[in-house]
């Protein structure tokens, strides 16, 4: 298998996975709003092949969406391809140009707070069309409800990407899906995933996970 079929394959499944992953699992945050993991998928995909990568996953997967389980129609689509753009396409760009794990950091970090600061701003131009309701009203729920959720999303999804990144790729190199690459020493140092990083991964799922049991009135 060549490389360019190679890419296309893990193209396809990642996509997939992404699809599936918004299609089972869904974890009620604020009001309508609903977590899923899918941007973790896409953000992987971009940091494996590259920001332009995250933007096609993320099209496709909101299209089929679009199609098959939303209910918001072409609306929904947009604010969805929105969305997952600004977190994973910043955060692999950054890692494309910092291939390292501080890049990934710096990545997921920057992704986060863009899409957030994009969000309340698409959220509050586009929304009324969808809920049927003034812009006014939409206003007063940016910071009580759009913000939270949009920090408590990004948070997951760094958290999850920093846990699960570095030991897919190295075994779908094991399995040949992806091309191996030799390294030097000074790459296998600056790509391993050391105990601060996984400390800081659990301490920001932790962090959100508290935050999200206070909105849900838990503790």
């Amino acid at each position: 298998m060549n490389n360019r079929i190679k890419k296309i394959t893990m193209i396809a499944m990642l996509t997939a996975l992404a699809y599936v992953a918004m299609l089972l699992i869904k974890i009620p945050v604020v009001l309508f709003l609903n977590y899923e993991p899918k941007d973790t998928v896409i953000v992987i995909g971009g940091f494996i092949f590259g920001p332009v990568t995250s933007f096609i996953i993320s099209f496709v997967v909101s299209l089929i969406e679009m199609i098959t389980v939303s209910s918001t129609g072409y609306i929904g689509a947009i604010m969805n391809l929105i969305s997952t753009c600004a977190f994973a396409c910043t955060a692999a760009y950054i890692y494309k140009k910092k291939h390292d794990m501080k890049g990934a950091v710096i990545g997921l970090i920057a992704g986060t707070l863009t899409m957030v600061g994009v969000m309340l701003l698409w959220n509050y131009l586009i929304t009324p069309l969808y809920m049927k309701t003034s812009r006014a009203d939409v206003a007063a729920m940016l910071i009580p409800v759009f913000l939270p959720f949009n920090l408590i999303k990004g948070t997951v999804n760094t958290a999850l990407t920093l846990l699960i990144y570095k030991p897919l790729v190295t075994g779908l190199r094991n399995m040949g899906l992806l091309e191996t690459r030799e390294e030097s020493g000074e790459d296998k140092a600056k790509m391993k995933v050391n105990v601060g990083v996984l400390l800081f991964a659990i301490g920001l799922l932790i962090t959100a996970v508290i935050v999200w049991l206070v909105i849900k009135g838990v503790i």
